[in-house]
């Protein structure tokens, strides 16, 4: 049974199995209710084991896809219908064709697994597995939940490189190009030409290794991307919600949270909600932050034990006033990000109502707490600038304008005194000083004539030093002969004998 027999003809499509015919259809008829078509088809001797009950029969026709063309002798030759044997015991006679031929043959060898998603993306049957760039697989089915949450799709990676699938292998979409704009900047990364056209999935092991070989059928979930799919698991997120009363321009979903530059979480959504107590519009953010990321001790209080569980540290941060700030994480971009800290004007934290019963604390799955808010951003920088300008405003400048303009006209009138002092100096003090130069001069012509050469003073003093150098060395004549002759003291100089 097939929905269309379109190419069908009886006694000329034949049926293949590897190109090779095993039957020939003997009559192409539709059926009572109009809703399939009904194609009777005589197999050879040899081919009783496509009678298996799991047996499967397809209409091979010109197939033209994203990833190329195929089957292009069935333009020459005309369509005909691919078979392939079953295993099982059971016999049947009627089979339900395919749509499409298999993407996998049961004779291929290698593995199956099924991964979970949120979104199929750019996927379809036949979209390449990669590793490590290197086609190891494809895409074999997918289909909606049945709660309509999610999609499940189905993949076969050939042997051997299902060995490289451990329990703790990670799967991502690999649309081709991922381009991704954050605070950190922008990056790019590209796949082959061919997940560019047709997407696909890439896998790979995290830094701990890929742990043991995975089993046929092992689940999996299916990451966004390279960079989601190898983040380190943080245990349980606890959800978070922060009621803004400023502009949250630049903060997207995806957004950071983070402490002190630790990341601790991501902006999961933002709205906008009327507070008609406060008559005012406040934006309600809620996000999800990972308490195991807060690695180490925090002490509680003092006087109490430390906090060891990644749920204790939180809730001892959120004891301590942990309040939340929307910040500006590029200016280039506008990308903004909020910043959680211990600010000097805190409120304590608590858990919302609408998400928990009372007196709930965060070690509780599910519970939604509630984080007080301050200004941040470019709205605290207006307020500062704000703040600035009430200041300025407050400056009396007409009385500042008034007091300098007075002391302008003071400071002239010392001036103007000033320059009146210097003339009356000027007509009475000088004719004094210029007769006290006068007399300077006088003084200095009447010393520099007695210093002179020829001034009689110095001739005496020539000859008063002249005496007193014959006087010397008279002196010291009469020294020597004592030294000689002492007793001429007491008997007086001696005559010398003629």
């Amino acid at each position: 049974m097939f929905s269309s027999g379109e190419g069908l003809e009886a006694g000329k499509t034949k049926v293949k199995y590897k190109e090779v015919e095993i039957g020939l259809v003997q009559s192409v008829t539709l059926s009572e209710d109009r809703s399939y078509v009904l194609v009777r088809v005589q197999l050879k001797k040899e081919a009783k084991s496509f009678t298996a009950a799991d047996s499967r029969f397809w209409v091979v026709r010109p197939r033209v896809a994203l990833s190329g063309v195929s089957e292009l002798s069935t333009l020459l030759f005309g369509p005909y219908i691919g078979a392939e044997a079953g295993v099982a015991s059971e016999k049947k006679a009627t089979f339900a064709g395919l749509e499409s031929p298999p993407v996998v043959t049961r004779d291929a060898s290698g593995k199956q697994y099924v991964l979970h998603t949120a979104d199929i993306g750019s996927l379809d049957i036949g979209a390449p597995v990669y590793y490590r760039r290197i086609k190891v697989g494809q895409v074999i089915a997918y289909h909606l939940d049945d709660d309509g949450k999610g999609i499940t799709v189905r993949i076969f990676v050939n042997t051997p490189y299902d060995r490289l699938v451990g329990v703790n292998t990670r799967f991502w979409h690999a649309s081709g190009i991922e381009m991704q704009l954050s605070p950190a900047g922008f990056s790019l990364q590209t796949q082959s030409l061919a997940s560019i056209v047709l997407g696909g999935l890439s896998f790979q092991a995290p830094d701990g290794g890929s742990g043991p070989k995975a089993a046929e059928n092992t689940a999996f979930t299916l990451a966004a991307n390279h960079a989601e799919a190898l983040t380190e698991k943080d245990g349980e997120p606890r959800m978070v919600l922060l009621n803004f009363k400023q502009s949250v321009r630049g903060l997207t979903p995806g957004a950071e949270i983070s402490f002190r530059g630790v990341v601790l979480g991501k902006v999961k959504s933002v709205g906008i909600e009327y507070d008609s107590s406060q008559k005012e519009f406040v934006m309600p953010v809620l996000g999800e932050v990972y308490p195991a990321r807060l690695s180490g001790t925090v002490a509680v209080d003092e006087g109490k034990q430390p906090a060891h569980t990644p749920q204790q540290r939180l809730q001892s941060m959120l004891d301590r006033g942990l309040v939340a700030q929307l910040r500006t994480a590029n200016l280039l971009t506008g990308h903004a990000f909020i910043a959680l800290d211990f600010f000097p004007k805190g409120f304590p934290s608590k858990v919302a109502k609408k998400a928990g019963p009372p007196g709930a604390d965060v070690s509780a799955p599910g519970t939604l707490i509630e984080l007080p808010t301050i200004p941040g951003g470019s709205d605290e920088i207006q307020a500062q600038i704000a703040e600035i300008t009430r200041k300025v405003s407050k400056v009396p400048f007409d009385q500042i304008g008034d007091d300098l303009q007075q002391s302008l006209r003071a400071f002239k009138q010392t001036l103007d005194r000033a320059g009146q002092l210097t003339a009356q100096l000027n007509n009475d003090v000088a004719p004094e000083i210029a007769g006290a130069m006068k007399d300077v001069r006088k003084s200095l012509g009447a010393v520099e004539r007695t210093l002179a050469e020829d001034a009689p003073w110095q001739q005496d003093l020539r000859e008063t030093l002249q005496e007193l150098a014959r006087a010397a060395a008279s002196l010291r004549v009469l020294t020597d002969y004592l030294e000689r002759h002492p007793e001429a003291i007491i008997r007086g100089k001696r005559e010398d004998k003629p």
